[in-house]
């Protein structure tokens, strides 16, 4: 008897256009791609219940495992604000430069300088109108006060 490896299984056909099951009203869920809060509770959860009761899970483990959640959760609460506030210095010092001169190196490879007259912060990264062009705040290599 020969046995073969099994791939990936699925339960129930899904419909294409509504991604529910053809078998149920249950809707067909993607896989996460990253792990977090609530997939760690779960698999915690798991664990307990399907323990083995002559040899159940040791409480340093488990709080030892509790306790990195709540490290990572904080971790990535401090990598958003960091990342917020890294935006709000990004718009403050774009902001700054209406009015003064700048200085950026355009497309050919030449160093331009006019008065920034506008700033938009429809993208990721600020963007100063100098003259008619568009220019993104990391590419401005320098700033000096108007004349007169």
């Amino acid at each position: 008897m020969t046995i073969d490896a099994v791939g990936s299984v699925s339960t129930a056909a899904a419909d294409s256009t509504t991604g529910a099951s053809m078998y149920s009203n249950t809707p067909v869920r993607a896989p996460k791609q990253t792990l977090d809060s609530e997939t760690f509770m779960s698999l915690l959860v798991a664990q307990l219940r399907n323990q083995d009761p002559s040899s159940p899970m040791d409480t340093n483990q488990m709080i030892s495992q509790t306790t990195q959640l709540a490290m990572m959760e904080k971790l990535t609460a401090l990598s958003t604000t960091a990342d917020e506030n890294f935006s709000l210095q990004m718009r403050t010092a774009a902001a700054a430069l209406v009015g003064q001169n700048v200085t950026y190196t355009d497309a050919a490879g030449a160093s331009v300088t006019g008065i920034a007259t506008a700033v938009s912060f429809a993208g990721p990264v600020p963007q100063v109108t100098v003259g008619t062009a568009s220019v993104a705040l990391d590419a401005i290599s320098g700033v000096t006060a108007p004349k007169g």
